[in-house]
Order: C-alpha cells, then sequence, then structure tokens
C-alpha cells in the first residue's frame, strides 16, 4: 500500500497530502503540539476521508473535515519516517459514504449528536419565561453524552420567551409612564397596543440571559459551552458557512458545547422560498438543525418538539396512530395539524427536516422532549419517539404492516372457502414452478452460512440442515399444502353448536379467525410458505419475521405468496417484516397483534414468552420427550422406535431426550418371558454407534459400577446426538418422572400390554402421548394437518402440533325477531326452551 510523501502544517493541524489506495487509506498522523486532549484521543478515534483522492483535505475526528483551498499561511514539512510520535491511522472509505443507523440499537453508537430544542419544549405555558425544571433535565443529559466522550451540538430556541419575561416584568412596573407617553410604537407606527412585545426585541434582551443560564447549567457538570449566532444568508453565502463550519469544528476539538440559534434580533420572517438542488431552505429551528447536522456530518439528529413523535392525524384526533418508524419512500400518508403554540415550525417542517437530513446519511429521532430521559433513552436504543429510516433498511413500518395485515385478513374472510383454497393449490404450484429461482436464492444463503463457518464451525452443521431447501423439500412441502387446501375448504364459518333458545331465537356458535399473527422463525425457511398457507386457509391476517441467515430464501419466498394472494386481489395479507426492528418492540404492538407464535430453538420461544406481556404466545419453551420401555416390550420394535426417536433428526423439539427403561431390563428375563438380559447392552451399542453420548440418571448410576457420566440435569433437552438413560422400578414411577422432568410435549411407552399402555396414555398429562410409536410423529404433517405453525404444550385454546383449526375461535350469531331480555321475566309470558338443534342444518331455525 502505498503511503503520503508530504504533509502540511496549519495551526497545531497536519495537512495530509497525496493518497493513493483506494479501498483502505493508511497514512501517518504526527502530533505537532500536545496542546489539547483531544489530538491525544485522535489516534483511537475513527477518521472520514472525503473528496477525490487526490485532493488536500484536513483530517480531525467524526465529521471535523473541511477544504483548505482558501487557507493560507501553512508550512510545508517533511515526515521522519521512524519518528516516535507517529501513528498509524485508518480511514474507512465506507464510512464517508455512510448510511444511517438501520436500527435504534445501532444508536448507542452514534458519535455526533446534533439535538434540537423546540420552542414549545423549553418555554412555559405562558410563553413568558423558561420551564427550567425541564430545561435543567436535557442540559444534564446532554452534559451525561459529553462527559461519556460523544460531540454534542445544541439548537435552541428560548431567547424571545427569556426576553418577553424581562420585558414584562419592566413594563409592569413602568405601566402608567408607558400609558402616558408611549401609546404607538414610534418607530413603525404599528397599531398595535402597547403592551404586544416585538419578539425581535425579545430576542435581544433574551440572549445573553439564555446563555448565561445555559452557561451556568453546563457548568455543574464541567462542560463548557459557546453561543453561535447564525442567519439565514450564512448558509448561502459560501464564505460564511464556510467560517460557521470551521468554527464549529473548532470548537468541538476543544470538548466545547456549541450551542446555535437563528439571530432573531435581526432576522427576517421566513419566506415562501423553495428549496434549492440538494439544499434545504433555513425557515426554522427545524431545518437549522438538519442543516447543521449534514454541515457537521453528524450521526445523529434529535428533534424534540411537544407531541410523542409522527402520528398519522394530530394527535387530538380518533384514530390518531403514533408511528414509531418512518421510511420516506414507504410512507403512511400523514395529515398534519397546527402549528405550536410557539415557534415557527409544525410536524410537517420536522418531516421535511428529518427526511432531508436522512438523505444526508443522518439517523433522525423525532421526540417528546417533556418525556423522562428523552435522550438518554433514544442513545439507549428504547422506543421513543419517531425513528427514521431508509427503505433498504427499514423498508415498511410494521405499524403499517400490520395494518395492512388486518385488513388483508378481514378481506380473506370476505372470501369463500374454495377461493380461499384456490389461492393456496396456486401457492402449492408455484413452489414447484419458481423451484429454480427459489433454490438459487437459497444457495446465497448457503454460501453466506459456509464463509461464516470459517469463525462458527460449531453450530454452523445443524444450522445448514434446517437452511437447505432441496426439491425434495420443495415436492413435500408442495404436497402438504395441497392437503391444507383440500382440507379446509369449510373451515371458517363452520357451525359448531345451534341453540333454539326459545320460540323464534336462535343462537349460532361459528369459527371465526383469531385476527392478526406474529409468526417468529429462526433458520428454516420452509416454514414462511407452511404458515401462510394456514393463515391463508384459515383467513388469518400474518405477520412473518425470519430469521436473518434466510434472507434471501425468505425473500423469494415471500414473492411467491404475495404471486398466489394477488390472484384473489388480497396481497397484504401475509407480509414478511423487512424493518430490522427488536423483537422486543413487535411484542409491545398488542392493538395490532392477537397471538405471537414462535418457531425455533427452546432459548427463542423463552426469550418470546417471557418479553410478551399483554400478547398470547403460542409454543412450547422445551421439548423434553420421554420414551419409557416397559418390562414387558418386544425388543425389537423398542430398538426401533428408540432409534428413530432420537437420531431420525435429534435437533428437532419431538426428539427423545430421555430414555426410561424398566430396571427388569438390566436382568436376565423380562416380565413377558422373553429374553431381555441383553437390551441394556444393545440399546448402549445401538445409540454409541449412532454418535450418541450418553449420560447415566442418579438410579442407573447406582446400578452400573462403571457406567457412562452422570447427567448435570434430569430436565434438559439436548437438541443433539445427546441423551440420558434412566432406570425405573414401575410405569407409575415412569409417569411420576415425565411429570416432574418433561415438558407436557410428547412422551410413548413401548409396551406388549394393552392395559399398561391404556394406563400411560391416560395418566401422562402431556400435548401428545403415543403407544408404541416415535416421539417423531408428533408433527402437524404426519397428523394429517397439512402442516403446523408450531407445537404447543400450553392448556388454553391449542395444544399439540397446531394446524388450522388451531388458529381459529369463535362467535355467537343470535337471530332473533324483535326480542327483549325483559320478555323472559317472572310473569313475562315467554320461557326459555334451550333446545340443541341439528348443526347439519343448511337453514337457521324460522323466526316465525
Amino acid at each position: 500500500m502505498a503511503a503520503m510523501n508530504s504533509a502540511w502544517r496549519f495551526g497545531d493541524r497536519y495537512i495530509i497530502k497525496k493518497l493513493t489506495s483506494k479501498s483502505r487509506l493508511a497514512f501517518t498522523f504526527r502530533h505537532a503540539r500536545p496542546l489539547s486532549p483531544y489530538y491525544g484521543a485522535m489516534s483511537s478515534g475513527v477518521y472520514r476521508w472525503s473528496g477525490r483522492y487526490a485532493n488536500t483535505r484536513e483530517f480531525g475526528r467524526i465529521g471535523a473535515t473541511r477544504n483548505l483551498s482558501t487557507m493560507s499561511n501553512f508550512e510545508r514539512l517533511p515526515f521522519k519516517k521512524k519518528s516516535f510520535m507517529e501513528r498509524p491511522i485508518h480511514v474507512s472509505l465506507e464510512r464517508s459514504l455512510k448510511s444511517p443507523f438501520a436500527l435504534r440499537s445501532q444508536l448507542k453508537n452514534a458519535k455526533r449528536v446534533v439535538i434540537k430544542l423546540g420552542s414549545a419544549v423549553i418555554t412555559r405555558e405562558d410563553e413568558c419565561g423558561l420551564a427550567l425544571g425541564r430545561l435543567a433535565s436535557i442540559v444534564e443529559q446532554v452534559a451525561e453524552l459529553q462527559n461519556e466522550g460523544r460531540e454534542c451540538l445544541m439548537v435552541t430556541s428560548g431567547a424571545v420567551a427569556f426576553g418577553k419575561q424581562k420585558l414584562a416584568h419592566e413594563q409592569t412596573l413602568s405601566m402608567s409612564m408607558r400609558e402616558t407617553l408611549h401609546q404607538r410604537d414610534r418607530h413603525n407606527n404599528s397599531t398595535k397596543p402597547f403592551f404586544v412585545i416585538e419578539p425581535r426585541a425579545a430576542a435581544a434582551v433574551g440572549q445573553s440571559g439564555l446563555m448565561s443560564l445555559y452557561d451556568a447549567m453546563f457548568s455543574q457538570y464541567g462542560v463548557k459551552i459557546a453561543q453561535v449566532l447564525v442567519t439565514k444568508p450564512d448558509f448561502y453565502n459560501e464564505e460564511t458557512r464556510r467560517h460557521l463550519a470551521s468554527t464549529v469544528s473548532e470548537l468541538i476539538s476543544l470538548n466545547i458545547v456549541p450551542i446555535i440559534n437563528t439571530n432573531d434580533a435581526v432576522s427576517p420572517p421566513p419566506l415562501a422560498d423553495e428549496d434549492l438542488a440538494g439544499v434545504i431552505s433555513i425557515k426554522d429551528n427545524d431545518s437549522l438543525a438538519a442543516r447543521l447536522a449534514a454541515e457537521v456530518q453528524a450521526d445523529l439528529l434529535i428533534l424534540m418538539s411537544d407531541v410523542d413523535g409522527i402520528y398519522t392525524c394530530p394527535p387530538s384526533e380518533e384514530g390518531a396512530r403514533l408511528i414509531n418508524t418512518y421510511s420516506p419512500n414507504n410512507a403512511v400518508n400523514i395529515q398534519y395539524g397546527k402549528k405550536s403554540r410557539v415557534g415557527l415550525g409544525g410536524m410537517d417542517s420536522k418531516v421535511r427536516s428529518a427526511c432531508w437530513a436522512l438523505e444526508k446519511g443522518i439517523s433522525v429521532v423525532i421526540c417528546n422532549g417533556m418525556a423522562e430521559n428523552a435522550v438518554r433513552n433514544i442513545i439507549a436504543g428504547r422506543k421513543l419517539g419517531t425513528f427514521f429510516t431508509d427503505c433498504k433498511n427499514g423498508g415498511v413500518s410494521i405499524e403499517s404492516a400490520a395494518e395492512h395485515a388486518r385488513d388483508g385478513g378481514r378481506q380473506l374472510q370476505n372470501l369463500t372457502g374454495s377461493q380461499r383454497s384456490d389461492i393456496i393449490q396456486n401457492l402449492a404450484e408455484l413452489l414447484l414452478e419458481r423451484q429454480p429461482q427459489i433454490l438459487k436464492a437459497n444457495l446465497e444463503d448457503l454460501k453466506i452460512l459456509n464463509e461464516m463457518s470459517t469463525v462458527k464451525s460449531g453450530g454452523v452443521v445443524p444450522l445448514l440442515g434446517r437452511l437447505t431447501l432441496t426439491p425434495a423439500k420443495l415436492k413435500s412441502l408442495s404436497d402438504g399444502l395441497k392437503q391444507i387446501a383440500d382440507s379446509s375448504a369449510d373451515i371458517v364459518g363452520r357451525v359448531m353448536r345451534r341453540t333454539l333458545l326459545a320460540k323464534g331465537l336462535e343462537l349460532t356458535q361459528v369459527t371465526v379467525p383469531i385476527g392478526v399473527l406474529l409468526v417468529i422463525f429462526e433458520s428454516r425457511p420452509d416454514v414462511l410458505p407452511q404458515v401462510a398457507a394456514l393463515a391463508i386457509a384459515s383467513a388469518n391476517g400474518l405477520l412473518l419475521k425470519g430469521g436473518k441467515e434466510a434472507t434471501h430464501s425468505n425473500q423469494i419466498l415471500m414473492d411467491v405468496v404475495h404471486q398466489a394472494l394477488d390472484t384473489a386481489g388480497v396481497p397484504q395479507a401475509v407480509s414478511l417484516v423487512s424493518t430490522r426492528e427488536e423483537i422486543s418492540d413487535l411484542l409491545t404492538m398488542d392493538q395490532y397483534i392477537d397471538l405471537v407464535i414462535p418457531r425455533g430453538s427452546g432459548e427463542l420461544v423463552r426469550s418470546i414468552q417471557q418479553q410478551s406481556r399483554n400478547i398470547p404466545v403460542l409454543g412450547h419453551s422445551e421439548g423434553i420427550c420421554h420414551v419409557y420401555v416397559d418390562n414387558e416390550a418386544d425388543p425389537v420394535k423398542a430398538m426401533k422406535i428408540v432409534r428413530d426417536a432420537k437420531c431420525d433428526y435429534p435437533s428437532a423439539c419431538n426428539a427423545m431426550e430421555t430414555l426410561l427403561i424398566h430396571e427388569d431390563l438390566l436382568g436376565n428375563t423380562g416380565g413377558s418371558g422373553s429374553s431381555t438380559g441383553t437390551f441394556f447392552a444393545d440399546v448402549c451399542a445401538m445409540l454409541k454407534n449412532e454418535g450418541v453420548k450418553i449420560y447415566a440418571g442418579p438410579s442407573l448410576s447406582k446400578h452400573l459400577t462403571f457406567g457412562p457420566p452422570p447427567a448435570k440435569s434430569l430436565r434438559t433437552e439436548y437438541g443433539s446426538l445427546e441423551c440420558t438413560i434412566e432406570v425405573v422400578k414401575s410405569l407409575d414411577e415412569a409417569v411420576d418422572h415425565i411429570h416432574r422432568y418433561g415438558s407436557s410435549h410428547t412422551d410413548s411407552i413401548v409396551t406388549e400390554n394393552r392395559e399398561k399402555a391404556e394406563q400411560f396414555l391416560h395418566k401422562v398429562d402431556s400435548a401428545c402421548v403415543f403407544h408404541n410409536a416415535s416421539t417423531r410423529f408428533a408433527d402437524g404433517y404426519r397428523f394429517g394437518l397439512g402442516a403446523e405453525v408450531g407445537i404447543s404444550t400450553a392448556r388454553i385454546h391449542a395444544r399439540g402440533p397446531v394446524g388450522v383449526e388451531g388458529l381459529l375461535t369463535s362467535k355467537w350469531v343470535l337471530r332473533g325477531s324483535g326480542d327483549a331480555a325483559s320478555d323472559f321475566g317472572l310473569n313475562s309470558g315467554k320461557s326459555f326452551l334451550h333446545q340443541s338443534l341439528s348443526i347439519d342444518a343448511k337453514n337457521p331455525v324460522s323466526a316465525e
């Protein structure tokens, strides 16, 4: 890599010249004078390179770059190649071409922050004075950021309010004199009453007091400030603009917080002029803050207002909805209300300024400055205000997608059952028709995962199996979807119960969709079309949140789903959440989402269950499945079942984790008289031959002098080729063990004694209980459900593999003929019949 061969000194900085590398520039920096802690920290900072490779630029900390074409009085100095003070500095070209942060959680990495305080935030309700408590809280938070090593700039209002307070006080003291001598404003012959305070005069009076107040507040935290007054022409005159940038850059380098405000004492009223190409017009402090953030290349712009963020319509109006994430390219329609009681900018100005700053690569949050710890919470990545993100990183906001899913679900419900079945049939056929594109996208994900395997080889192999799509998988997937289509044509609106309450009064219970489902899944892209088909069949709106490792596969499969939905005109019924919202944020949207279904590891399911406080979660936190081999079991059957339950798919939630063996199987004969003396040794040999690592339970360890290592816990979901073997004395002891250590998922008994089998099936309280069958049968497709959204161990609503019926609830429909409840009171002439009716009847009972 070539290095620079000369440098220039201007003041106490070095200027780097003649850079040649196009990918990552490496060059040397040498301190001129250790006058400031700024220079001592430069070697560990991140630096930007802007402009053409051969241009001469000045390098400072993030954002402190500027063209030196107009500078003079600089001196050329040679570099000593092995000087003690030389430090290597790496400048990434990608950093100079930065994009705004894609996630709220990334805001903690913001180095340079511009904070704009709106007039309504720091002004009292009477508009004559400052809200000192609120202002002191914001100053404390800004000072904390500064002392953490961030670079803060403030754009603030308040001079007019502070001046009004002073002038109002003076006016009160001298009211009688003013009434006598100054009935009119003699300067402009205004017709305004004398007690109306001119804002420019108030600004002139209040500016010094406002800065004194800021200085006193910041000094409590050891932070120095500087006032920078600007006017609109300062940004359009190249020389003053350059001087402004130089001043702000120098203040930042000296660890001083610049406080910028328009010089309201001389600024002309805002004009309705249009923005120049790529340049926003300075009309208010919102546009000033956006322009300043672009000039200093800030990482984050916080626009503080007196509302919680952007709403779809004025917050006071019914139906107003806060937009937590806003993407300009996928924006919802917004109806702006009136401007705030003070200040020049309304919400439309804030949105416009935020979108302009976003185009310049600056992340923006519009929030309520009156909220407690607003600045701290934004930097911490908490969900506060409206976060602006671009389409490439954000996509449609989750709120919009959820609203579309609810509308789309209702449209699905309005279709006939055969129309919904046709959509699923089309989806099944499209999976095969578009197989080449699907496998190509899947190959992209596999390539990325293979690249990761060089770093994380341990967990990649099982992940590859879940992530991989093959022609055989797609064929099986298509067959399952056709099964769903054939079996669910009349599932929605099906009559569950009919009751004749009284003559002419019939009550009917019918099936209806749950509403909007949020399905969170990890590395299995085949889940997407399965769940989509189940949602379509049950007429539910659906939001899908897939794992990042299957991004390309999920996207192409989502395109296939939308293609199928387009045939019925309901493309919005199913959406893939393309925003990178944190799952914790999604789980707070109980106003949009009716049920959460996590599909993935036990860790994922447990995390979702813990975080979702207001939205029900359908799923299982663990899959601790048992196989109990009774002393009257057929050894051949037992061996086959145990091998399949553990080794067929070890990472599945229905794989066996604990093998329970009757203690007689450690002896010479079993209770049925068949030779079982070698069963224990045979099953251990088989498992070891399959690569299964065996752990011994406490009872087994007592029977063996030399045996497998002891199990750390009897309640372990291994999810791999590992299992525990434990010995029990009876069927009842096996049942007690399952109830104590199991997860109520799937448990199986292997025995030739039917009476024992029936006792086991009756006593074991799990979602799935089997006799002489592998636990791997606990699956929606194998149950004939076509597919499943997951396996539930809950006791309310659905349990076990959840197919279409598990995604339905019911409603009651009452048909009467002018009936009133009071008609059925004592001595009222009518009485209840409560007569059960056949649910097969085509028509309701006549109301006559």
